[in-house]
């Protein structure tokens, strides 16, 4: 299952890199793809409630998200 969002905040590679990390940890993440310029593509085997997704954006840093 792909699902896309916008993340919105962040400005370097380094940020692209915690975003990644930190929704990649998530259970059932089986692959995330980041852009700095917003788009982010989560891979899952099962839906991922938004909820997690906003707290792990948020994890990462001052971003915010939302669903494409």
């Amino acid at each position: 299952m792909i699902t896309n969002y916008v993340v919105t905040g962040m400005t370097c590679g380094h940020c692209v890199n915690h975003v990644t990390e930190e929704v990649s940890a998530l259970e059932g993440v089986t692959a995330v793809k980041v852009d700095q310029a917003g788009p982010m593509e989560v891979t899952s085997e099962v839906p991922i409630d938004f909820e997690k997704i906003t707290e792990a954006v948020s994890e990462a840093g001052d971003y915010t998200v939302a669903l494409a």
